[in-house]
C-alpha cells in the first residue's frame, strides 16, 4: 500500500488479483488489514554474484546499497532476480550501479536521485 497524501492509500494488485476480485485499476475499495505479530521478513532473494561483485568495486554505490532500508533491497533484489538475459541484467546491472552512485535516472520505473 502507498500513501497518497491525504490519509487515503493506493493498493496495487496484480492483475491475476484484480481478475479473482472482479476489480479494476482505478477502482475503490474498502479493505480491512491487520498487523501480524508472526510475520518474519518473509523470504529473501539471493544477491547476485554479478551484482555483489560490482558492489563490491564500487564504494558509492555500496555505501547507498547498505544505506537502503530493508524493503527496498528486497525489492531490488526481487527485480534482478527475475531478469532472464545478459542482456537485461548488463543493462540493469548499469543503471542500478549509477543510481546508487548519484545518478539521476530511470531505474525500475522511477526516477532516483530527483532534486525538488
Amino acid at each position: 500500500m502507498m500513501p497518497v497524501g491525504n490519509g487515503s492509500f493506493y493498493l496495487y494488485l496484480h492483475g491475476d488479483v484484480r481478475k479473482a476480485s472482479g476489480t479494476k485499476v482505478g477502482d475503490s475499495v474498502n479493505v480491512e488489514i491487520s498487523f501480524d505479530s508472526a510475520y518474519r521478513n518473509g523470504p529473501m532473494h539471493f544477491m547476485p554474484a554479478w551484482f555483489s561483485s560490482a558492489l563490491g568495486k564500487n564504494r558509492n554505490a555500496k555505501k547507498a546499497w547498505e544505506s537502503l532500508t530493508p524493503s527496498r533491497q528486497k525489492e531490488i533484489l526481487r527485480y534482478l532476480s527475475a531478469l532472464k538475459s545478459d542482456e537485461a541484467r548488463k543493462r540493469n546491472l548499469s543503471r542500478a550501479i549509477g543510481v546508487l552512485s548519484g545518478s539521476k535516472e530511470r531505474f525500475m520505473a522511477r526516477s532516483w536521485n530527483e532534486r525538488k
